[in-house]
């Protein structure tokens, strides 16, 4: 059955039982009946309705404008909103100048999360909005920066804070049509935001629920103000007759989903392997290949940009790793640095031999000025190779097509000193997303049926270790200073080159720095033939953080 007919015919029936969902954005329905709002444009809007003033929610994140109740709704400031508190916006709302879950920062044009706004044209006059009501793990509140006024080294206009210090009411003007402040969140958790709107003498107060980072599914939260009682879930079925369930095996792979690694080559037994280094410079420990599997989170996910027309569409998604360091996200390195320069007579040698995935991978250098210097594309037909000096420790951006389980082989050779050529090839399992569960994916090779094989370069293709992708008529790459970019993390930390690597790039070399929708499906069949079974709502195992 495709989607389309799936959907169709879940529709019907539960149309028929009075459970039909409603439309729009959210992939699926919380327990207490909320639809997710994830990403895209919606405006909380003060309207008359029958005569009296309500507050709803234009949701437009479908492409159409679908009207909803604050009390139905779960927000969701997804992981990527984590960005970097701007000093101006920290003083007018009382709050760190950490790093802080934003909607509508400066980095909205570049991720997928909900767009926020207020819309005062549709009341009889200009409308008081208050924050009457507040619960939550951190501070909340709303402020309006822009570039503009940075420029202008203009403060930041404070609308509404948790803190005592910032006000807790702002007028809505009768002729604002999308007022559009930034929202900012100091800890991860659920908050609820109570809101009472007035204008023309009527008044309504209105509860919305708030996830704000991954900590928490949103699809298990209660909307409003959290007192809606769970529906009771129906256990009715057929009497089971089968035996006792087997246990499927899980593989024994180490899941690394957060901090820095290095993809390292390492002198073992007097000869070069290449292994995985999980941690810091003081505290770490050595994994093969084919002993892990690296998870890139969804919080990976960005918008592609121009300039990055080679990763997809512009506005398309990536799954973007930058060469800065991102809480929460994997860091992946390169390192030559367990060798001495002595040991190694010339560089080290990275050659990507294959990948298998849904997707295309991409693994490259940004220079001050926007262009980019492609180390490995195999959109284009690999083996793709760079080499390092000795010792050298260097990050890369890694940007993934599509989610999904990859498999990405890597052939890693040197000249020993002693004249010895030296290599290991190793197959590396990454899980991009949360479609895939990796703690249920075996490491190094694997067998999935789906995995689409890199095609094979041309003869002349792989003589060529590298290729350059300028947007720019420069070729030039700087580590220093990265363009603004689907992997423009405010939120990142800059590394910086380990003792020994050279700091300047040659050819094939690397810029230096350190460190649901899930299946909703009506089992209908049953309840056809046996006139009232259950109908049954699966939604997709959240990865365990």
């Amino acid at each position: 059955m495709t989607a389309a007919a799936l959907t169709g015919a879940t529709a019907v029936l539960l149309g028929a039982a009075g459970l039909a969902a409603a439309g729009g954005s959210g992939a699926a329905r919380t327990v207490g009946g909320a639809l997710v709002l994830d990403e895209g444009e919606l405006d909380f809007t003060p309207r008359l309705v029958d005569g009296k003033l309500e507050l709803q929610i234009d949701d437009r994140s479908s492409g159409t404008t679908v009207v909803r109740e604050p009390s139905d709704v779960v927000l969701h400031a997804v992981q990527s909103s984590l960005q970097s508190t701007l000093d101006p916006v920290a003083t007018a709302l009382g709050t760190t100048n950490m790093d802080t879950w934003q909607l509508n920062g400066w980095e909205a044009e570049n991720i997928f999360a909900p767009e926020p706004g207020w819309n005062g044209s549709e009341a009889e006059g200009d409308t008081e909005v208050s924050l009457s009501g507040y619960e939550g793990p951190g501070d909340f509140g709303m402020a309006a920066y822009t570039r503009e006024m940075d420029y202008a080294d203009a403060p930041a206009i404070p609308y509404l804070g948790s803190v005592a210090s910032v006000q807790r009411t702002f007028t809505l003007p009768r002729d604002e049509q999308r007022l559009l402040p930034i929202w900012q969140f100091t800890k991860e958790g659920v908050y609820r935001l109570t809101f009472t709107v007035t204008s023309g003498g009527s008044t309504d107060t209105e509860t919305l629920a708030v996830v704000v980072g991954d900590d928490v599914d949103p699809h298990d939260v209660l909307p409003g103000d959290g007192s809606t009682p769970t529906p009771p879930t129906s256990t009715s079925s057929s009497p089971s007759t089968s035996a006792t369930p087997t246990t499927p095996t899980v593989p024994a792979a180490h899941v690394i989903d957060n901090g820095h690694l290095d993809l390292a080559a390492r002198p073992v037994d007097g000869s070069l392997r290449f292994q995985i280094k999980q941690g810091t410079a003081q505290d770490y420990e050595w994994y093969e290949p084919g002993m892990v599997v690296l998870h890139v989170k969804p919080a990976a996910r960005r918008k592609i940009t121009a300039g990055y027309e080679f990763l997809g569409s512009v506005g398309g998604p990536v799954w973007w790793l930058p060469i800065q360091q991102v809480d929460g996200l994997v860091w992946p390195g390169w390192s030559t640095d367990q060798f001495k320069s002595s040991e190694i007579d010339g560089r080290v040698a990275f050659r990507l031999d294959a990948v298998q995935g849904p997707g295309a991978l991409s693994i490259f250098t940004e220079g001050s000025v926007g262009s980019v210097t492609m180390h490995a594309h195999s959109g284009d037909g690999l083996p793709d190779s760079f080499d390092l000096s000795v010792p050298t420790h260097r990050h890369t951006v890694w940007a993934f097509a599509q989610e999904g389980v990859y498999r990405t082989t890597f052939t890693v050779s040197a000249t020993l000193a002693d004249g010895r050529k030296v290599s290991d090839t190793e197959t590396v399992a990454w899980v991009v997303g949360d479609d895939v569960d990796p703690s249920t994916v075996n490491p190094g090779e694997g067998d999935e049926p789906t995995a689409t094989p890199t095609a094979t370069a041309s003869a002349s293709a792989s003589a060529t270790p590298t290729a350059t992708v300028s947007p720019s008529a420069s070729g030039s790459v700087s580590a220093s200073a990265p363009a603004t970019d689907p992997g423009s993390a405010a939120s990142g930390t800059s590394g910086s080159s380990s003792t020994g690597g050279s700091g300047t790039p040659t050819s094939g070399g690397l810029a230096s720095t350190g460190a649901q929708v899930a299946v909703i499906a009506g089992i209908a069949v049953l309840a056809l033939v046996v006139g009232g079974g259950a109908v049954f709502f699966v939604r997709r195992r959240r990865t365990a953080q």
